[in-house]
C-alpha cells in the first residue's frame, strides 16, 4: 500500500507543516505544487531524523516530487510546463503511470481553453500509456476546475465519472471513436458532509454565479486500477497535528498555510 500526499503550497515556506504531515501520515510519495522551497532544503527536513525520502526531479518547474524510493524507479515519460508524467516501476510491482498536473487558473483562462487544454492532456496521457503498454494510470494535481465542468467529464477530455460501475465499463464510444473512463472519487468530496471540508479551495466574487467551496484538487484513477484504489480513504486534510490549516469560519488559512488543502489518498500495489 502506497500513500500519496498532493498540496498545492501557494508558494509558502510551509516546510514544517509538510513534514509533520508527512511523518503523520506515513505518506511514502510527496508531490508539491506552486513549492519554493528549494529541494535540497525540502529533502534535509524530510530526512532530518532517518533518511528515507529521494528527490525524484522532473522538468516541470510547478511541480516537485519525493519519494521513499530512489528515483530511477518513478523515471520521468512525459514532461512540459504543467504536465509530468512518471513512469513508477517499483521490484515486483505492477507498473503505473502518474500524472503529474497543475492545469492554469481560472484567473487567466476562460472554462472553454481550460476543456479544450483537457482534450490535449487526455490525448498526452492516452500516447503514454501505449507506449507503456498498460492504462494503470494515476492522475493528481490541482485541476483549476471542480469535478462537474465539462473538461472533467466530456468524453474527449478527461471523462472523468462520479460512479465506479460507469468507469468499470473501461470506455465508451461516441461517433465510432472511443474515449477512455478516469474513475474520479472527488465528486464525494463535494459540499458538507460528515467531519471534512465542503472542497480543497475557496473563492468568492461579486458576480451572479460563484461556487464558494471548490475541488479543485484532484486525485482521478483508470478503471484498470479501480481494484487497488481505495475510495473511502481520500482525504481533504485540514488539520496537522494539533494545528488547524483553516480559519475559524473554516475556510483555507492561505495567510498562515495555503490557500489549497492537502489531498491525500492510497493506492495498493
Amino acid at each position: 500500500m502506497l500513500t500519496f500526499l498532493f498540496w498545492n503550497t501557494n508558494g509558502k515556506p510551509l516546510v514544517e507543516a509538510i513534514v509533520e504531515l508527512v511523518e503523520e501520515q506515513s505518506v511514502d510519495i510527496l508531490i508539491l505544487a506552486e513549492c519554493e522551497v528549494a529541494p535540497a532544503k525540502l529533502l534535509m527536513a524530510l530526512n532530518r531524523n532517518v533518511s528515507l525520502f529521494y528527490f525524484a526531479p522532473g522538468n516541470s518547474p510547478r511541480l516537485v516530487m519525493f519519494t521513499k524510493f530512489p528515483d530511477r524507479y518513478v523515471a520521468p515519460a512525459f514532461e512540459s510546463d504543467r504536465v509530468s508524467i512518471r513512469r513508477l516501476a517499483l521490484p515486483a510491482r505492477a507498473e503505473i503511470l502518474l500524472a503529474l498536473v497543475h492545469f492554469p487558473s481560472k484567473l487567466y483562462w476562460s472554462e472553454d481553453s481550460q476543456m479544450l487544454e483537457c482534450t490535449v492532456l487526455a490525448a498526452t496521457i492516452v500516447d503514454e500509456e501505449r507506449r507503456a503498454g498498460h492504462s494503470r494510470t494515476v492522475m493528481i494535481g490541482d485541476l483549476n476546475m471542480n469535478p462537474f465542468e465539462k473538461g472533467m467529464v466530456g468524453a474527449s477530455g478527461l471523462h472523468a465519472t462520479m460512479a465506479r460501475t460507469v468507469a468499470e465499463r473501461a470506455s465508451r464510444v461516441i461517433q465510432g471513436n472511443s474515449y477512455p473512463f478516469f474513475y474520479n472519487p472527488m465528486w464525494g468530496h463535494l459540499g458538507d458532509w460528515l467531519e471534512r471540508p465542503p472542497g480543497s479551495f475557496y473563492y468568492e466574487r461579486a458576480e451572479q454565479v460563484t461556487y464558494f467551496w471548490n475541488t479543485f484538487d484532484q486525485v482521478l484513477v483508470r478503471p484498470a486500477l479501480l481494484d487497488r484504489f481505495r475510495s473511502k480513504e481520500v482525504r481533504i486534510i485540514d488539520r496537522v497535528g494539533g494545528t488547524s490549516l483553516a480559519m475559524l469560519d473554516g475556510r483555507p488559512d492561505g495567510q498562515n498555510a495555503s490557500d489549497h488543502f492537502p489531498l491525500l489518498f492510497k493506492v495498493d500495489l
